[in-house]
């Protein structure tokens, strides 16, 4: 059964459109979290984004060219004689020692475990 009441969509002006994108822009804020603050639903404000962007995804992703990155060195493994694993439910803790060497076997218990 339907309502009297005639579904209508909201309309924002253009305005209301570029505040919420700027603060969506703004560090430490999520288009989730600015869009519930204006009571929006976030999929509208994402739609509104890549409209500005000219219905590009990403601008990196479209160039077709490597980005340089650098990567540090990993740190060296001092003491890598064994895996340790604890496990806890409750007031029990399980410690499990497992050596390096026999990783795989390692992973494939736990596979197994977590089943």
């Amino acid at each position: 059964m339907g309502s009297d009441k005639a579904a209508s969509r909201r309309r924002y002006s253009q305005k209301q459109k570029l505040q919420v994108m700027a603060e969506c822009d703004a560090t430490g804020n999520s288009v989730a979290k600015v869009a519930m603050a204006h009571g929006i639903n976030a999929n509208v404000v994402h739609r509104w984004r890549q409209a500005a962007r000219g219905g590009k995804t990403s601008t990196l992703a479209n160039t077709g060219q490597f980005v340089p990155v650098s990567v540090a060195d990993a740190p060296a493994l001092t003491n890598a004689a064994d895996i340790q694993i604890q496990l806890r439910r409750g007031p029990t803790a399980v410690t499990i020692t497992w050596p390096v060497a026999a990783a795989g076997a390692c992973a494939a218990w736990m596979r197994e475990l977590l089943r």
